[in-house]
């Protein structure tokens, strides 16, 4: 069962922090630390967490592999680059 996402003043996280963790972990909850009203970071569940970082590591591989893919290709000149960087 996971906890709907609540915001906490970071006065209050501070207090309760094991709280927090235990229903991140135990629970689900993602609770945003705030502090004037502005969220400052979140604490959420680790495995949450765990696959936002592969996700991106995944997105980092990709687009890792199509520069390597393009390595191959016909070089191109400074002024062609800069237009396809919108520069």
């Amino acid at each position: 069962m996971t906890e709907p996402a609540v915001e906490l003043p970071i006065s209050d996280a501070r207090e309760n922090l094991a709280d927090v963790v235990s229903r991140a972990h135990y629970a689900g909850r993602i609770t945003y630390v705030t502090g004037r009203g502005q969220r400052l970071a979140a604490i959420v569940p680790a495995d949450l967490a765990e696959a936002i970082e592969r996700a991106e590591d995944a997105i980092d591989v990709e687009a890792a592999r199509a520069v390597l893919a393009r390595l191959d290709e016909v070089p191109i000149s400074l002024t062609d680059l800069r237009k396809e960087l919108g520069l």
